[in-house]
């Protein structure tokens, strides 16, 4: 199978980009223009590209290169408050360049798109908890309008052109290889100033909730929507709440250290409660979560820590 990824050089795609390596069996290349990815997390077994998905002519020559028959579309602008900041910068990477990917795509044979939505911004505020994919979809955040609408576009070439589709609407994804500095990921920003010997600061009061879900467990719903035939969304989580303040808590117990977080004031438009369902995944895809948070917790740690020592 010919495989392209998006945002290949990445913190889900790169792992994703290894667990498709290690099957064997697939012609594989990676588009990334490394504004968050890393060169030297590319796997030797893909091709990779150097391009911006916002550049038409560059991301149609790679298309006309590859005939890519699956697309795992990651690439993304990640960051919530950016988007709020400057909607249009995020409609450009986050749809535009999604449509340049498709418009290229559809041309030359691709067949099926898994796509990573969100199981967080997509519901808003929840009335459910944890939701399903039925809950009603209140995106509060450009971000979170973007994904919609991808996933809307998703629907209109599988209708037009038949192009099947998984849009996976993760929980928040936790792991090796997430970035410690950047806006997202609050396990990796933990650890970060845990390893380093800084406060770590909690905003608002910190009982707000999040369904934590390892990359590993993430990757393999990735390659399990590869394979199939489904076409609709699914949603990637635990169906566990976990608050800012016990996720610090074991992170810091795990660490060994009895340091107290900071707290100040909470972050306006933030969420209070999301957790999510993923029973459609495991009755469609086959897909259930196999690593808890502890065990997760526990490996995200210790590679922050090699890393540290490296």
């Amino acid at each position: 199978m010919r495989i392209l990824v998006s945002g290949g050089a990445g913190f889900i795609g790169s792992h994703t980009v290894d667990a498709l390596a290690a099957r064997g069996g697939h012609e594989i290349a990676v588009i990334d223009n490394l504004s968050a990815g890393k060169r030297e997390q590319v796997n030797p077994r893909a091709r990779f590209y150097q391009a911006d998905l916002r550049d038409g002519p560059a991301v149609r020559a790679v298309i006309e290169r590859e005939r890519p028959e699956v697309l795992v579309h990651l690439a993304a602008q990640m960051d919530v408050r950016r988007s709020v900041a400057d909607p249009p910068f995020d409609a450009q990477v986050n749809l535009v360049g999604f449509l340049n990917l498709m418009e290229a795509g559809r041309e030359r044979g691709l067949r099926r798109v898994v796509f990573s939505s969100t199981g967080g911004a997509i519901y808003g505020e929840q009335e459910r908890f944890p939701c399903d994919e039925e809950h009603p979809l209140r995106p509060v955040s450009p971000y979170g309008v973007a994904k919609l609408a991808t996933e809307k576009y998703l629907f209109f070439y599988h209708a037009q052109y038949g192009i099947d589709y998984a849009a996976l609407r993760y929980a928040n994804v936790y792991g090796p290889r997430q970035d410690p500095h950047g806006e997202a990921g609050v396990v990796a920003i933990f650890c970060g100033r845990i390893l380093e010997g800084r406060p770590v600061t909690i905003y608002g009061d910190g009982g707000q909730t999040r369904d934590y879900v390892f990359v590993g467990d993430v990757v393999r719903a990735n390659v399990a929507a590869l394979a199939g035939a489904v076409s609709g969304a699914f949603n990637i989580g635990t169906g566990v709440e976990t608050s800012v303040n016990q996720l610090y808590e074991a992170l810091a117990r795990s660490a060994g250290t009895s340091r107290a977080a900071e707290f100040a004031p909470a972050r306006a438009g933030e969420q209070r409660r999301s957790v999510i369902l993923a029973e459609r995944a495991a009755r469609e895809l086959g897909w259930r979560p196999q690593v808890e948070l502890p065990d997760g917790l526990a490996q995200t740690l210790r590679f922050f820590r090699d890393r540290a020592a490296r």
